[in-house]
């Protein structure tokens, strides 16, 4: 029997039991006189070679010397995209933000290609179209996506001049030219000096002026609304900051504040995630959540010579490990919220984040995805930090014995995410929570199940981003609604969104196999529900039971138990319905003199779900034959 593992020796929670006591971490370890003691010269603590150190980058680069380089003469020739007014404005006038990213993503990709071509090489060869790059993006108005710049004052996706917006994408290429400035100011002024100037002026600009003149970007979660979360944006966009003062800024005493202040902001990022350490936004966005914390912190801590450094706090390795314990196996990953059910890691940020905290299981995990994408690195993007980074730990990556999590249950007691494996090929996931999540699904009380490491009873995901997306209209779309995931539909009315819709008695029950909670406070006063009682059972050596005891205050409409599957449901035998997929076979029994069954076929037209599931998934729906006040249903998911 494989091990049991429990994060935190709780098995009871509800949402009441938040500390409300901020951690603070960053400010515990270091107070703004210390810090300004701490910080070191960057050529102390920068440990990659000079541009002119062939040696140390033939060193650094090793196997991939040659690869890099290839990649790089792919854009010799690349013809620098312009993205016009009107690509900003498709945002507004139809919710499209492809128009717009998808050129500018092909210019920062072509110039880190480049860039790193050249670090490889160290000819020259490659350094007239950085040139080109760095100046056309210079010459930008805005870094930001035009998804991003309604924030501005004037509420419009075309950049604004009079105001500067620190986003995702402007935060990532001020990192990215500060390092390139790092490496290549010498070599630019060789060409000409205004290069150099006009790449740290453009970074005094848009990124180190306006953090420190304003506190009010949403994301600094300086001023938190009730109700308020604070997600990926957070660390993502403070790390990059940091980037760029530890690499521009000169001046002793403005670099601290800086540093100091992205201190206090990562703070809100620490303080908003339960102790558990469980990513709320699903593993697509742990690289982005907690990976991005990791960069930070890893930033912080060499910036430092490790003398501010949290990576032995427990919650920290909990938020590191949760991508280890969320992979079901052959590229599948337990996909809440806006998450993707497959998945492809980054092995070389899991090993570096489960070296820095300690983790044996992350450092084989990550050996186990390098394994299985045959390669270890190409350039991460616009990502120069973690390019970098996973050059400088690959031979030691590489020389991991790669291994997977081996825990048989994993429960996150505040956060509510259970998984439980059994003997018999069953991976079982569910949640309970609320319904104001970062990057929320209306799923409170949902589950997902696998078989034989095959998706059986799924959730969808989410499609292609618009302004919809995250918008009033965020609910209209047919992802995110309850009714749409593994739950009921009580007295015909599905989930509604908001903190306040949430879950109680949520019980983790390792001698049970059991997980169970109360989901009637995720409805509204029109489901007109008193308690409903959901209780999931993984049988060890067969499949998984599930029993709804419910009370309603009044009958309205019939409920509706609704089942997302990828295979499609075959009903023709009353009470045992049947699901193939990829050559597993589940069936799932009901009471027939209890439902109708009937299934829905979802015709998927949006690449980013059809490119996961295919052209179609399906909803199995159960229509209670007869009403009742009180009762309970029982279902049986088993292999044929």
């Amino acid at each position: 029997m494989k091990r049991f593992l429990l994060i935190i020796p709780v098995l009871f929670f509800t949402n009441a039991a938040i500390a409300s006591v901020p951690r603070n971490l960053l400010q515990k370890a270091a107070t703004p006189e210390q810090l300004k003691e701490d910080l070191i010269p960057r050529d102390q603590w920068i440990k990659y070679p000079a541009y002119n150190n062939r040696e140390g980058w033939n060193a650094l680069t090793g196997s991939q010397k040659q690869n890099l380089i290839k990649h790089g003469e792919k854009y010799l020739d690349y013809k620098w995209k312009v993205v016009t007014a009107t690509d900003y404005l498709e945002y507004e006038r139809s919710g499209n933000r492809k128009i717009m990213e998808d050129p500018f993503g092909s210019n920062n990709l072509a110039l880190s290609n480049l860039l790193f071509a050249e670090l490889a090489e160290g000819k020259g060869r490659f350094m007239d179209q950085i040139i080109n790059g760095v100046w056309h993006t210079c010459e930008m108005s805005s870094w930001s996506l035009s998804a991003h710049l309604p924030v501005q004052k004037s509420k419009r996706s075309l950049p604004d001049f009079h105001e500067e917006i620190i986003d995702l994408t402007s935060g990532d290429m001020g990192s990215f030219l500060s390092w390139a400035f790092y490496f290549m100011h010498d070599e630019w002024d060789k060409v000409n000096p205004i290069i150099s100037q006009r790449v740290r002026y453009e970074i005094q600009k848009r990124i180190l002026d306006p953090y420190m003149a304003r506190s009010d970007y949403w994301w600094q979660a300086f001023q938190l609304r009730p109700g308020q979360v604070v997600n990926n944006w957070n660390p993502w966009c403070n790390a990059n900051v940091l980037a760029c003062f530890l690499l521009m800024e000169d001046d002793r005493d403005k670099l601290s504040n800086a540093v100091y202040k992205t201190m206090k902001s990562v703070d809100q990022f620490i303080n908003y995630v339960k102790e558990d350490g469980a990513c709320e936004e699903g593993p697509s966005y742990w690289g982005h959540a907690a990976g991005k914390l990791y960069d930070y912190l890893q930033l912080l801590s060499y910036a430092t010579k490790d003398r501010v450094s949290i990576f032995n706090n427990s919650m920290i390795k909990n938020m590191g490990e949760y991508i280890a314990r969320s992979y079901v196996g052959n590229g599948w990953v337990v996909n809440f919220a806006d998450a993707s059910a497959k998945w492809k890691g980054n092995p070389g940020l899991i090993f570096r984040y489960g070296t820095a905290v300690g983790s044996e299981m992350m450092k084989q995990f990550a050996s186990y995805i390098l394994e299985q994408q045959g390669k270890y690195t190409d350039v991460e993007g616009r990502d120069f930090f973690r390019t970098i980074e996973n050059l400088a730990s690959s031979q030691e990556l590489q020389q991991t014995q790669p291994a997977l999590p081996v825990a048989t249950f994993t429960w996150y007691p505040e956060t509510q995410f259970c998984y439980m494996k059994n003997d018999n090929g069953f991976f079982f996931a569910a949640k309970g929570g609320d319904n104001n999540e970062s990057h929320n699904h209306n799923d409170v009380g949902t589950f997902s199940l696998y078989v034989n490491e095959t998706p059986m009873l799924i959730d969808a995901g989410v499609g292609t981003y618009t302004r919809q997306t995250f918008s009033s209209e965020r609910y209209s779309i047919w992802t995110m609604q309850s009714n749409y995931h593994n739950l009921p539909m009580i007295n015909g009315i599905p989930e509604k969104f908001g903190s306040q819709y949430h879950a109680k008695d949520a019980v983790f029950n390792e001698k049970k196999h059991s997980f169970s909670l109360d989901i009637s406070s995720a409805y509204d006063k029109d489901a007109s529900v008193k308690k409903w009682m959901r209780t999931y059972t993984l049988m060890p050596d067969g499949g998984l039971n599930i029993e709804d005891a419910f009370q309603l205050n009044e009958i309205k409409n019939p409920n509706q138990l609704n089942f997302l599957t990828w295979g499609k449901p075959d009903i023709s035998n009353p009470g045992n319905v049947r699901i193939e997929k990829n050559g597993s076979k589940v069936q799932l029994k009901y009471d027939a003199a209890t439902f109708d069954a009937h299934v829905e076929t979802i015709t998927l037209d949006d690449p980013r779900l059809s490119n996961v599931w295919g052209a179609e998934i399906y909803r199995l729906s159960l229509t209670a034959k007869k009403n009742r006040l009180k009762g309970k249903y029982k279902f049986a998911i088993n292999k044929f």
